[in-house]
């Protein structure tokens, strides 16, 4: 099993629907996610899109890096310019992904079916492609 890290500001919106995404369609791959600053809430909208599709797990919370730094990743994958910018060093060496998204948080609930969708055709067949061994990828 691989083990995946998603990393935004905030971890209300687009870290949490990639979390729930890759354990929902990757197999083989487990997804956390965290925010650099972390805003303590998954967005209503977020929620309500994930529940919709079937794919939402009542453990998924926006989380502080503090609940995953001692965790072993084989991929770190930044979902936010800011959390690119700014990923902390973890204590056990990872590579790491950079796939931007733009975030939803304060748009309509159709900005977050199209986030959904973008994550889904964008970010997991290159999460497939990285993991498999596919694609090299910078070490953090």
């Amino acid at each position: 099993m691989k083990k995946v890290l998603i990393l935004c500001t905030g971890n209300s919106c687009r870290s949490i629907i990639a979390e729930a995404l890759i354990n929902a369609k990757l197999d083989g791959i487990e997804a956390d996610s965290s925010g650099v600053k972390a805003s303590g809430r998954v967005n209503p909208y977020a929620k309500k899109l994930l529940e919709e599709k079937g794919i939402w797990k009542n453990t998924y919370h926006s989380k502080v890096l503090d609940e995953v730094l001692d965790n072993s990743y084989d991929l770190i994958v930044t979902v936010c310019d800011h959390a690119n910018e700014t990923c902390p060093m973890f204590p056990k060496p990872s590579p790491k992904l950079h796939v931007g998204f733009e975030d939803p948080d304060g748009k309509g609930y159709e900005a977050f079916k199209e986030t959904y969708k973008e994550i889904e055709e964008r970010l997991l067949p290159k999460l497939k492609k990285v993991l498999s061994g596919d694609n090299t990828i910078q070490e953090q």
